[in-house]
């Protein structure tokens, strides 16, 4: 049961991982941008779901708002600021968005303090399921299960709508894209701002798991690019598997071996950039 237990936390995990690394993947992909502010905009959808609950707004609502916020306030910014630099070398992304990342983080803390809090599960799931021997918490399972729908819901909208077939096409060829009357600034703003809203989702629902701080950017961002780097850089399908993967290795782990539990995941990345360094779905 044990096991079991650390499993179903692990594919939770994973999932989360998942909406976290897609968007970073998928901007990489279409913009060719690195993207170090990512973690940030996990922050602040944890945050925004902290504070509208605290203030009396109801979780269901406070979940897609802290989406939608973080989604708007990244398309801004990437409109504002950041394609100003997209011709540049990648050392300019990495420094532009280090340095969006900090003054994040600072605000943050000027905001809410450097302590962190607690956001509760809602209600009507703040208990637990039990099957015989077996327990285990609602919200986890309900995590599960609404990342699984969101999977897919993201799959059939890069693969099967004329919409992803726009952004496919325009991370493949934007010159072409161009020259077919799109607008790629627009196309542009958009993925960015949908990268980063999935990426304050997954920070809402994790708020209930592991509670808010102000330090918890740094932590998402290193565990984004292991994804995204086993994963291969730009794949849906590798973003999801290598979430899933390191998710169970690193729940599983913290049951075997506590203090190794993110040492593997690091070590798998290493692997995998040695033996194949495109990442396991990486295009060629």
């Amino acid at each position: 049961m044990t096991y079991l237990f650390q499993i179903l936390n692990g594919i939770g995990l994973g999932m989360l991982y998942f909406l976290l690394a897609v968007g970073l993947s998928v901007i990489f992909g279409l913009l060719q941008f690195v993207n170090f502010a990512h973690g940030a905009f996990y922050m602040l959808g944890a945050y925004l779901a902290y504070e509208m609950v605290a203030r009396g707004v109801s979780f269901w609502l406070a979940l897609p708002l802290a989406c939608l916020g973080v989604g708007a306030l990244a398309a801004l910014t990437e409109a504002v600021l950041l394609r100003r630099i997209y011709a540049q070398a990648h050392t300019f992304h990495i420094l532009a968005t280090v340095g969006l990342a900090l003054v994040v983080q600072e605000l943050v803390i000027i905001i809410w303090g450097p302590i962190g809090g607690n956001l509760a599960p809602p209600e009507g799931l703040s208990g637990v399921v039990i099957l015989g021997d077996f327990i285990y918490p609602e919200y986890r399972l309900f995590v599960i299960a609404l990342t699984a729908l969101l999977a897919a819901a993201l799959w059939w909208l890069l693969e099967g709508t004329r919409v992803g077939a726009i952004v496919r096409a325009g991370s493949e060829s934007p010159e072409d894209m161009a020259l077919l009357g799109y607008d790629t600034r627009r196309i542009n703003t958009a993925v960015f701002g949908l990268g980063a809203g999935l990426a304050g989702l997954a920070g809402a629902l994790a708020a209930p798991i592991r509670g808010v701080d102000p330090f918890m950017s740094v932590e998402a961002l290193s565990v984004a690019f292991v994804v995204v780097v086993i994963g291969g850089m730009g794949s849906y399908a590798g973003a999801l598997a290598a979430g899933l993967a390191v998710g169970i290795a690193q729940s599983l782990m913290a049951t075997l071996w506590p203090e190794g539990a993110r040492l593997v995941i690091y070590l798998g990345m290493a692997g995998i950039i040695v033996m194949m360094p495109r990442g396991l779905f990486g295009r060629a």
